[in-house]
């Protein structure tokens, strides 16, 4: 439990807060779908050899289709900073897209089921505790204690993704936890965000509208979501 909770939502919050500090929220967000892929080679090979499913082609086709998009944004991104910072904010996302469907999918496995989504949400908060304790310690060390905006703005944060999103996604792997392919769909539906956080950030923030091989990218992300759930 230790070790697969700090992987499922230490590792993963961990690495996806530290790029987020080198590229757009939306980026971060499109970047983050390669979750997708992750979790529909890591479901297969959690299974024992003779319970092994094969990856189905449709599924793999469509998350393809997604990669794309990101890549393309990835490209777009790439034309107004410098490598150094695009590797910096990229490569923990990835990192974090894969802790994240690798811890869900173990505990799961180590549950049995025999825990709900609020049982399982909690039992990994509190085994990633030492994990963030040790985190806040380096941070106080570098940067003292929190702001009061800081403060709030995580706790907004903590309530909305790691309660409310977290729980509704849960109970939905839950559902489908023994179907791979209907798996990769609900995951699939995290493509979404991309969307939600780039209108978020324009709405809100005054975000420059992204340019065309984003937009087509983004497009090619919300397809390949589309196609998922339709054929699951």
């Amino acid at each position: 439990w230790l070790l697969w909770s700090t992987i499922g939502f230490g590792l993963f919050y961990a690495a996806l807060t530290y790029g987020a500090n080198y590229g757009p929220s939306w980026l971060v967000a499109s970047t983050f779908e390669f979750t997708i892929i992750a979790g529909m080679f890591i479901g297969p090979l959690l299974e024992t050899k003779g319970q092994r499913k094969s990856i189905s082609k449709a599924s793999l086709l469509f998350s393809i289709l997604i990669f794309l998009g990101i890549l393309l944004m990835q490209i777009s991104e790439a034309q107004s900073t410098f490598l150094n910072s695009m590797l910096l904010g990229t490569i923990p996302v990835l990192i974090g897209a894969i802790a994240y469907p690798l811890g869900n999918r173990k505990m799961m496995k180590i549950s049995n089921n025999r825990l709900d989504a609020f049982q399982r949400t909690l039992g990994m908060t509190l085994c990633s505790m030492p994990f963030w304790i040790i985190l806040s310690l380096f941070g106080y060390s570098d940067h003292g204690l929190p702001t009061d905006s800081q403060l709030f703005q995580t706790f907004l944060v903590a309530i909305c993704s790691g309660v409310i999103a977290t729980l509704l996604f849960f109970s939905a792997t839950d559902f489908v936890y023994h179907d791979h392919k209907a798996l990769a769909a609900v995951e699939a539906t995290q493509a979404m965000e991309v969307i939600f956080t780039l209108l978020g950030e324009i709405l809100f923030l005054q975000a420059a509208l992204p340019n065309v091989y984003s937009c087509m990218g983004i497009v090619l992300v919300v397809i390949g979501m589309i196609l998922h759930s339709r054929t699951s």
